[in-house]
């Protein structure tokens, strides 16, 4: 089967490659992506070259691209996207752009090839917020709360009108906070491990106690598999760690696990729309799928430290390619 991923040069993205690949080569694994500032070719450096996998470099909005990949696909993965909530409040365009139109693309040329399975990878952004108790579940109403999640609702609201509307067989899931290898060090666990192993300080939004589930990506990937080959057309699957965490929690526990002090905390003013809690029900993905996750955060944490601590060589250009462009565009403030 020729399998079509987007967005896979990405944190998610790049862990789901290789596992596709590593794991089925009878596939033939077409990786797109455009390469914007959370792609990175390294992170697939062990798999450049293999037989039955092929990365192409380009955007999802482009129709003839897209389109000119399309033949032969039996299943699209589709995880492309603009991701960072911060990044999404200075600038929602890109985000409707890629995340709303670069969608609409995809399903129009996957329906016209007859590709049998489309897999809309979503986040559990699109729910909004939680109080203090209770689960989303696949059946709780979608209320976004920054352009981000909105951009994620309004693609999600898509892949379903595909099938409701031309029985195309799109499959949409919806995760929680990912962490783990390769994850771009601009997110909070590894931004938080890249600073301290330099003895920086971490910044904590308010009062740190807004609560996350936090998910491994490789528990992630074997989900998104399951859902690819067992998941039922027009059906939703939440994704779930089962790991609820409050932001200091994970604060530290990360200064623990590095022998740091609690001094090096600074709590900086709270983004806008900072949603207080999400919590994954993901029982429909054990019923169904017989999915369930197989790192506990302890285990997880522990081995995305010691990943961190022994690949220096490949976050620290991404780190300081991201600060350079915060200052360039910090001197282009001043200068306007």
């Amino acid at each position: 089967m020729k399998l079509l991923i987007t967005g896979g040069a990405g944190f998610i993205g790049s862990n789901l490659v290789r596992h596709m690949v590593k794991t089925y080569p009878q596939y033939h694994v077409v990786n797109l992506d455009a390469l914007t500032y959370a792609g990175n070719k390294d992170s697939l450096a062990d798999i450049d070259g293999m037989a039955n996998y092929q990365f192409v470099h380009g955007d999802i909005t482009d129709a003839d691209l897209v389109d000119g990949l399309m033949p032969g696909v039996g299943a699209v993965l589709h995880l492309a996207a603009e991701s960072h909530v911060d990044r999404s409040l200075t600038d929602p365009g890109s985000f409707v752009r890629t995340n709303v139109m670069g969608t609409q693309v995809l399903l129009d040329a996957a329906k016209r090839h007859g590709v049998e399975r489309f897999v809309h990878v979503s986040t559990d952004e699109v729910y909004g917020s939680l109080g203090a108790t209770g689960f989303f579940t696949e059946e709780t109403p979608l209320a976004p709360n920054s352009p981000y999640s909105a951009s994620k609702a309004g693609s999600d609201l898509l892949a379903r009108a595909y099938f409701e509307t031309f029985k195309f067989p799109t499959l949409i899931t919806r995760c929680s906070n990912n962490y783990g290898p390769f994850q771009f060090p601009e997110k909070l666990i590894p931004l938080f491990i890249t600073n301290l192993m330099e003895d920086q300080q971490v910044p904590v939004y308010g009062d740190g106690l807004n609560v996350r589930d936090w998910l491994h990506v490789q528990d992630h990937c074997l989900a998104i598999d399951a859902v690819l080959h067992k998941g039922i057309p027009g059906e939703v699957y939440n994704i779930g760690g089962n790991n609820e965490k409050t932001n200091m929690e994970i604060t530290r526990t990360v200064l623990s696990k590095l022998g740091k002090p609690e001094s090096l905390i600074r709590y900086v003013q709270d983004r806008p729309g900072h949603d207080k809690r999400y919590a994954i029900d993901a029982g429909k993905m054990k019923r169904d799928l017989g999915w369930e996750p197989l790192f506990t955060f302890e285990t997880g944490i522990e081995q995305t430290i010691q990943w961190f601590l022994a690949n220096e060589a490949w976050w620290r250009p991404l780190k300081q390619r991201g600060l350079d462009a915060q200052r360039a565009k910090a001197n282009q403030a001043v200068k306007a």
